[in-house]
């Protein structure tokens, strides 16, 4: 049993993609001057993706979701404004609707090197984008037994936040391609269970002593114990294309791992179901988002998202009101009905060729969507 409370703070990190509005086009090679002035003006809180069209923002550490919003809001903005000022626009999507990886320049920075030499043609497909939410949690062996017990939870969250339908100008039949992208790399996906943080420790070891990797940096599993913070970092989601949308699902997952440590603290656990199972609904929330229901492996029964998500609003209710995030999470049910990025830039493509657009001139209109939605409640 954990001796005291979590302190439960959090930080954000969103990934962004660069594009040329008038060509809605990634920007290959943005001017240098663009990274420098971002640096300049948010100080250490933006950084240079594995590709050049790509740029990163992460909050400082922040008490509460309200705190993790504002600096958000304020990341984004000052982000936007300065493409503008470069005539470039940023999307907050997970894959570009049209855009194809052969082109793109990765950045040149030695850690970036050694993954395309290590990885080869799969790094360089990664042209995708994520949101990746980190909760400290300062004890080491709460951190493994919150990291097997929220798992479950995961592809519920990814449901909510799916914006990656489209791979090279193609609808793919999944709400999130992303993952499939991400998962031709290696020590991805779902991570196993541990019995704590010594037997994680232990086979993390192994790798770093066989000289496959240098520490768990490259560990890009859905959920991992950060190797930089005390924190447990959840890396499943897409990135939402609504500020607001991403701002409750770290709230969401905030108070999972509240709910989870509550539970423990009466010496009661969530059961722990393997990894075949959770990869079931992952694979669901991947390919259906909130169309088609999870399973409900207490029941045995596939369950519609919508019931399961108000089961789950449940479930946390007391957190959230212990961490002031009550509207942040009940915000969810607007996302149910107004739908994910994946579903509405599906809506826009479909329209256009209705109205008679080509396919190409359809996934612009998409762009189009994006980069106004991308500013939405900013």
């Amino acid at each position: 049993m954990a001796a005291s409370e979590p302190d439960f703070r959090l930080g954000i990190e969103e990934e962004y993609l660069l594009v040329d509005p008038v060509t809605r086009d990634l920007e290959v090679d943005p001017p240098a001057s663009l990274l420098d002035g971002c640096e300049k003006r948010m100080e250490g809180r933006v950084s240079p993706e594995f590709m050049r069209c790509q740029i990163e923002v992460g909050t400082p550490v922040c008490g509460s979701i309200a705190e993790a919003r504002r600096e958000l809001a304020w990341l984004r903005t000052a982000v936007s404004t300065l493409a503008r000022e470069h005539d470039l626009a940023i999307i907050a999507a997970s894959t570009h609707p049209f855009a194809t990886w052969l082109p793109q320049k990765t950045t040149e920075r030695e850690r970036y090197d050694q993954l395309a030499r290590d990885i080869g043609v799969p790094a360089r497909r990664l042209l995708i984008c994520a949101m990746h939410v980190h909760v400290g949690i300062e004890d080491a062996n709460l951190r493994i037994d919150l990291m097997n017990q929220a798992r479950y939870f995961l592809p519920h969250l990814l449901a909510l936040t799916t914006s990656s339908p489209f791979w090279q100008g193609h609808s793919t039949g999944l709400k999130s391609y992303r993952l499939a992208v991400f998962n031709e790399v290696p020590r991805t996906g779902m991570p196993e269970p541990y019995m704590g943080y010594g037997e994680y420790e232990q086979h993390l070891n192994a790798l770093v002593q066989a000289g496959v990797i240098e520490d768990g940096t490259k560990l890009w599993w859905d959920i991992r114990p950060s190797a930089r913070f005390p924190t447990l970092e959840m890396r499943i989601c897409d990135i939402c294309t609504r500020l607001d949308d991403g701002i409750t699902v770290a709230a969401l997952y905030l108070c999972l791992l509240r709910m989870l440590w509550r539970l423990k603290r009466s010496n009661v656990t969530w059961r722990r179901y393997k990894t075949l199972l959770i990869n079931e609904n992952r694979w669901r929330a991947m390919r259906y988002g909130l169309d088609s229901g999870l399973i409900d492996f207490g029941r045995m029964e596939m369950i519609p998202y919508a019931q399961l998500l108000e089961e789950l609003l449940e479930l946390v209710r007391e957190d959230a009101e212990a961490l002031g995030c009550v509207d942040e999470v009940d915000h969810a049910r607007a996302i149910l009905v107004r739908r994910t990025s994946a579903d509405n830039q599906l809506r826009v493509y479909r329209e256009a060729r209705d109205a008679g657009a080509t396919a190409q001139e359809a996934c612009m209109r998409v762009v189009d969507w994006l980069i106004a939605e991308t500013m939405n409640g900013v």
